[in-house]
């Protein structure tokens, strides 16, 4: 049996504080070419509601992904998705598949900032997120920023399927680049792709291309002075109405963010987050996730 800390192929052993081995797919063959492997890898992950507690029930994981520790919270369950990698490069394609079961309560983060390379050949780098939310059900997703290193190019695509009275937090983030070394906006191009839907109907999508070279992301209307941005989404639970004014007054009044809130309809809530300064934008988001994470 490998360690908690090794990544593997085919399907690592579950830990944590359950001892009972969980295994993913029936069959998870590990059928990808020595070339690939490392940078072609797809991480499974279902989560099911059992005896009061919300417990990892499946899992599976191809290198550069691990299936680390998790942690009990209430009913719930806390896990940080962790990578060997030092990030994604050009031709990586890199996959997740999250299913939270009926009446499951999981709250996932990242182990640290997604740094996107450059390659040599100008190649894409491909994310591509898969996640499904059961009647009953909670999802709370908090990413480190997205940083797409000078020159890099990214194609990103998250999707979101929630069932009947499923519920979702959602709070993603981009950088403009490493701004220590000087770059802020000169990577080649960013795609990306969130897309929400309920019972197959689809409640919100937000779909861009950035191209630096073509178009200034500087310029008014656009993210103007901010190099660092956020979108909070909020869906499945009651919104009453007046919530987004307030929040947004209140955000109004932290130091070193803009910020806009819309109440997309009575169970729909989306924030926006801009800064120019690290620090005030994380104190941003984690004021939002703490005033708005139990809406």
């Amino acid at each position: 049996m490998d360690s908690s800390g090794a990544a593997v192929r085919g399907c690592e052993p579950c830990v944590g504080g359950d001892s009972e081995l969980r295994r993913g797919p029936a069959d998870p063959r590990d059928e990808r070419p020595p070339a690939v492997v490392g940078r072609h890898a797809r991480l499974d992950l279902s989560f099911l509601y059992r005896n009061g507690h919300t417990v990892l029930a499946a899992a599976y994981a191809e290198p550069p992904f691990r299936v680390g520790r998790w942690f009990a919270e209430g009913e719930g369950l806390y896990m940080i998705l962790a990578s060997s990698a030092p990030g994604a490069f050009g031709h990586d394609h890199l996959r997740q598949n999250v299913r939270v079961g009926r009446g499951a309560r999981v709250r996932l983060t990242s182990q640290s900032a997604m740094q996107v390379h450059p390659s040599p050949d100008g190649a894409t780098a491909r994310l591509e997120s898969s996640y499904h939310v059961e009647d009953d059900a909670h999802l709370h997703c908090e990413w480190h920023p997205l940083i797409p290193f000078s020159e890099a190019r990214i194609d990103q695509r998250i999707d979101l399927n929630i069932e009947g009275g499923g519920s979702l937090y959602w709070s993603d983030a981009l950088m403009s680049g490493r701004q220590a070394r000087g770059e802020r906006w000169t990577f080649a191009s960013l795609a990306h792709e969130l897309s929400v839907s309920r019972d197959g109907s689809r409640e919100f999508l937000e779909r861009y291309r950035i191209q630096p070279s073509e178009l200034s992301v500087s310029r008014p209307w656009a993210a103007g002075d901010a190099s660092y941005l956020s979108t909070i989404l909020l869906t499945g639970r009651t919104i009453e109405p007046g919530v987004a004014e307030r929040l947004h007054v209140e955000l109004g009044r932290l130091a070193g963010v803009r910020a806009a809130v819309d109440r997309l309809d009575d169970r729909v809530l989306l924030v926006r987050l801009l800064s120019t300064c690290g620090p005030d934008f994380h104190a941003a988001r984690r004021w939002i996730r703490d005033h708005c994470g139990t809406l």
